[in-house]
């Protein structure tokens, strides 16, 4: 599922129990072995654990690939027309570029022009940090505090002789950047680069997919070593840093999620009021992290001591859930008509109807890659032919609204004989972590 970024919050709220930004800072632990033993605590109360995870190896993006997909976009823009896409800091720049950097209110962005290197506006004192990233042929151009990144953007597009064609931006470029370029240049035409982005990151390469494999690995280890040290009394935010810790250990990067505990559980980005763990708390943790920048998110659901039936049947249902989205997730078919086949199963058992509570409120599925939520998403009208390598979450969850809710969350990917899990679905709530 994922949670919002902390910076998103409206002003003067209180953050959520156990919630940790997905824009968390860079950080990771050693390289982990083929296999981790973890030892159990004594007293814990959560069903069974498995005592050891496999940890898949994966080498990060080079300079190769990279240039594949640079070839890819350029190709895609001279069939549009196309004389350059504008890409600002930000995961679509880190893909193309190697360049991991944040936004400010200092432009640091790239034109990618559709023949020829690229060219990034950095600001002066920026420059040697760009130039250590910068993982393609490029140019980087500087400006100092008292000058205008736009006249710089302008001037190059004028040197390249690309004004008379327009300018695709990506979608996610804030406006003064869109905005001080139509001033320098107000007879630039400035389209949506959506479609070309998204063509290119949408489907990945085995590279992706591996970094992503390692990372849902590292998640689901820190997992099975948190569950064992979970104890009455414990909030969300105490569970968290624990898990927090273990997906350091293990090597992940950015750790990030929520837990949320009882009531809080029914909703699905948590609630602000805390909770403890007693007997009988339902407790829904939605945590990952990153590998190279690329993501892992995964959820699970447990019981503090001996779940009640209607616990179990919900579970059940969340997992026949994700059966039927998994069985719906074929190539040809539209990523919206795996949330249809869900929500017509869970509409068959009682709840609903379509997104009504009690029952699942959210899309079935987002997807994921170099950003947590990233297009398409398995949501009711999605269009998009699902095709191999494209990556999602399969995350149906069930919630009952001032009770508790279950999520079950496990990323997969594409492939020409169907869907494939990043991470296994438990096989019941018994056993929680698989």
């Amino acid at each position: 599922m994922g949670y919002p970024a902390e910076g998103h919050r409206r002003a003067g709220e209180a953050p959520l129990t156990g919630l940790v930004s997905r824009r968390g800072l860079l950080g990771g632990g050693a390289a982990v072995g083929a296999t981790l033993a973890l030892p159990r605590a004594a007293g814990a109360d959560i069903g069974r654990v498995p005592v050891s995870t496999p940890i898949a190896e994966a080498a990060p993006i080079g300079q190769a690939e990279r240039q594949v997909r640079m070839a890819r976009a350029q190709g895609l823009m001279r069939r549009a027309g196309i004389g350059a896409l504008f890409v600002e800091a930000g995961s679509t720049l880190r893909y193309f570029t190697g360049i991991n950097w944040w936004r400010s209110e200092r432009l640091t962005a790239a034109l990618i022009p559709a023949e020829g290197p690229i060219c990034v506006v950095t600001p002066f004192f920026e420059e040697p940090s760009i130039r250590e990233m910068l993982a393609v042929p490029g140019d980087v151009r500087v400006w100092q505090e008292d000058e205008s990144p736009h006249r710089l953007v302008a001037g190059w597009l004028r040197e390249r002789k690309l004004t008379g064609r327009p300018v695709a931006v990506d979608e996610t470029l804030r406006h003064f950047a869109i905005d001080g370029l139509q001033n320098e240049l107000p007879r630039l035409r400035i389209r949506s680069g959506a479609d070309i982005v998204n063509a290119c990151r949408m489907v990945k390469s085995p590279a992706e997919i591996a970094l992503m494999q390692r990372a849902s690995d590292i998640v689901i280890a820190a997992y099975r070593a948190t569950a064992p040290r979970i104890e009455r009394g414990m909030d969300g935010a105490q569970i968290f840093a624990v898990m927090q810790a273990a997906i350091t250990r293990f090597g992940g990067q950015t750790p990030s999620g929520g837990v949320q505990i009882n009531e809080g559980s029914a909703l699905p980005h948590g609630s602000k009021e805390r909770q403890l763990v007693r007997d009988g708390s339902v407790i829904l943790m939605d945590c990952g992290c990153t590998v190279d920048g690329y993501h892992a998110d995964i959820s699970r659901t447990l019981v503090f001591g001996a779940p009640d039936a209607r616990q179990r049947k919900l579970f059940e249902d969340v997992r026949r859930g994700q059966d039927v989205a998994m069985a719906a997730a074929q190539v040809g078919r539209t990523a919206g008509s795996v949330d249809d086949a869900v929500r017509r199963t869970y509409e068959g058992m009682g709840y609903g109807p379509g997104y009504r509570l009690p029952g699942l409120s959210h899309r079935t599925g987002h997807g994921i890659g170099l950003d947590v939520h990233e297009p398409v998403n398995l949501v009711h009208g999605e269009a998009t032919v699902l095709a191999p390598g494209m990556c999602f979450s399969n995350e149906p969850g069930l919630y009952v609204p001032g009770s508790y809710g279950i999520r079950l969350e496990d990323c997969f990917y594409m492939t020409a004989q169907g869907p494939r899990y990043f991470s296994r679905p438990p096989p019941s709530i018994d056993e929680p972590f698989g």
